[in-house]
């Protein structure tokens, strides 16, 4: 319960976001709009809208571009499914708000009687205390039984020659009316929804509408009899046994919470009712899922149907674990530019710490760390079991001074220069890679989602406990790094190069590797790296730039990390006419190839496979090389 509680709170801190349309910008440019939905509302995909006057009279009718529309529903109608035809309080589907739906359409007994179970629940709020003047015109309106036969005169819906809907339409493309275009099944299963027009005014749509909102929700309330102890709450209050869906998006018929064996296992033989198991409030059910559904909407990453969500209770934006430094959706201002590649590279370690004090201290204007810190921030993942039950896959509460104590562990020991493709050029930042940029790194370079969702459950433990991360992903990064021919784009494996270094680095985080060069540690497999990197620099400068091949160091890379010694002989004898053709330029490299392999002990200079630290080798020489400065003051690069 601890996690629904979490989102009651989130619920009650955020009330003045209620029933308020925000709108969501992507980086390609889209918006998508959401809203965090009052009590005893959902939301539903709309293809029509009927307008009406206050006299309850037909005004237009128009079609939609499958818009979003909130509405009012019952906890019956929210979890209606197949023949189970329960209907919303206001806008619907055809069968329920059309009384002459049975002219138009050949309907079964069931369907036939929707639209009285409509019209008889309708009138109960419009005549109870809480009705309200626009939806007594709708009810007006609808009790005449005249919907369809109106939206086909307005050429709306369409009929075939017995004057029943067209199921499909079989005429010229190009003369296809427009409701085929945004539905996907026959005209009857059309979503209607209405709105009130009056002449010479901006009307506030009924589905935007607040007053609308409250006075539903508080006719709703009367009719909540049964109470019970609350879970979540701790209170007395009316409960719920059927609880909301549509929680990652408006076709998702997933539930949280559920609880249909009772013919079978019947509750594991613990319980003789659901109720007994765990008993919500109708309001706390109602604002915890709709709380969680609007930061899904809001800020939730979901990859494959599998959501992964962070946030505070007051302070809803909180970085995420799995973006990078560079990528976090947050206001850097000045300290940005700390995240950015400096041209001192030498005190590396001010640099990250710098770093790291801007992501406690900066990492949004509207949070004010010292006064929130004893606020909690919440991790959660969700996906789905079946196609009906959604599953907690994880779930933890932090302290917000944790929380970024561990995040800021995990970008100070997983840090490393990162190359990122920005537009035609190239970005480079110290910092950890995303959980994104590792899945691909590890398993792609297109990796399906199913396998992305998986990478990132896996690495979440590794930054909020501390946990290692898992050997296969990391050899599985190393394999792809040490393989430059996997890669179409050198970009791409020089991404895959640096998510191997970060991944390597935070494994042997003990040995305090860092991206400047260390001439002074003498691991075997650090070692073998850096000649292989000389190996590299020397050959790419002999070529030039009008010569854009792949050098002999990049093209036995793979068979060098699995047996560094009888490859490292052929390299070096492939070097030989390179080393001729720079002369005197050559013989520094050369003594530099001679120094370092000088230091490898004879015993280890062998076969024996390279672990990753070879890549951290390559890197950091290869770096050094390509910034140092020569005697006549070019560089090498």
């Amino acid at each position: 319960m601890s996690y629904l509680q979490a989102l009651y709170r989130t619920y009650e801190e955020n009330l003045g976001e209620v029933g308020k349309p925000r709108r969501k910008e992507f980086r390609n440019g889209q918006t998508a709009e959401y809203m965090l939905l009052p009590t005893s509302h959902t939301t539903q995909t709309a293809h029509i809208e009927v307008l009406v006057d206050l006299e309850g009279n037909f005004y237009d009718a128009y079609v939609l571009e499958k818009e979003s529309t909130v509405l009012p529903f019952s906890e019956e109608s929210g979890a209606r499914s197949g023949q189970n035809y329960v209907p919303h309080f206001l806008h619907d589907k055809l069968m329920f708000v059309a009384g002459d739906y049975k002219r138009f359409v050949e309907a079964d007994e069931k369907k036939a009687a929707a639209y009285d179970a409509y019209i008889t629940q309708l009138a109960g709020w419009c005549t109870s205390a809480y009705s309200h003047p626009y939806i007594e015109a709708i009810y007006n309106y609808v009790k005449k039984g005249t919907v369809i036969e109106d939206l086909v005169q307005k050429h709306i819906l369409h009929t075939d020659e017995n004057g029943r809907l067209l199921k499909k339409w079989t005429g010229e493309q190009n003369e296809r009316p427009k409701i085929f275009g945004v539905i996907a099944s026959e005209q009857e299963a059309a979503f209607v929804r209405f709105n009130v027009h009056i002449p010479g005014e901006v009307v506030i749509p009924v589905w935007r509408n607040q007053d609308i909102f409250t006075s539903f929700i508080e006719y709703y309330n009367t009719l909540l009899k049964e109470k019970d102890l609350c879970y979540v709450t701790g209170e007395e209050a009316p409960r719920i046994e059927r609880h909301p869906n549509k929680l990652r998006n408006s076709g998702d018929k997933a539930k949280l919470i559920s609880a249909n064996d009772a013919a079978g296992f019947t509750y594991r033989g613990r319980f003789t009712t659901s109720l007994e198991a765990g008993n919500i409030s109708y309001d706390a059910s109602q604002k915890a899922h709709n709380a969680l559904k609007w930061l899904i909407e809001r800020q939730g990453k979901t990859i494959d149907g599998r959501v992964f969500l962070v946030w505070g209770t007051k302070n809803l934006d909180i970085p995420s674990i799995s973006d990078d430094l560079f990528h976090q959706n947050v206001e850097w201002g000045e300290d940005f530019d700390l995240f950015k590649e400096t041209e001192n590279n030498d005190d590396l370690k001010e640099q990250l710490a710098k770093q790291h004090r801007a992501l406690l201290a900066g990492l949004s204007r509207d949070i004010k760390f010292e006064e929130n810190k004893d606020e909690k921030i919440y991790i959660l993942t969700i996906d789905a079991a079946t196609p009906g039950r959604l599953a907690v896959l994880y779930y933890r509460e932090y302290d917000m001074q944790l929380y970024f104590d561990q995040l800021a562990a995990w970008h100070t020991e997983a840090s490393w220069r990162q190359t990122r493709k920005k537009d035609n050029g190239l970005v480079h930042f110290y910092g950890a890679p995303s959980f994104y940029t590792i899945a691909h790194a590890a398993y792609g370079p297109r990796p399906s989602d199913k396998v992305v969702k998986g990478v990132m459950e896996r690495l979440i433990p590794c930054v909020l406990d501390g946990r290692n991360i898992p050997i296969d992903i990391v050899r599985s990064a190393i394999v792809r790094a040490s393989n430059p021919q996997f890669y179409s784009e050198t970009w791409e494996w020089e991404q895959a190069l640096t998510v191997a270094c970060s991944l390597t680095r935070k494994t042997y985080e003990k040995e305090a590797f860092t991206v400047a060069l260390d001439t002074n540690c003498k691991d075997r497999d650090y070692l073998f790296g850096r000649m292989l990197a000389v190996a590299d620099v020397l050959e790419r400068r002999a070529l030039g730039k009008e010569e854009n091949r792949a050098t002999n160091a990049l093209r036995y890379m793979s068979a060098f990390q699995t047996n560094p010694l009888r490859t490292w002989l052929t390299i070096q004898k492939n070097l030989q006419p390179y080393q001729m053709k720079l002369r005197e330029k050559g013989i520094y490299y050369t003594s530099l190839i001679d120094q370092i392999a000088s230091e490898i002990p004879v015993e280890q200079f062998n076969d024996e496979a390279l672990s990753g630290k070879y890549l951290l080798g390559y890197y950091s020489q290869r770096q050094d090389l390509y910034t140092k400065k020569d005697k006549e003051g070019e560089t090498t690069e």
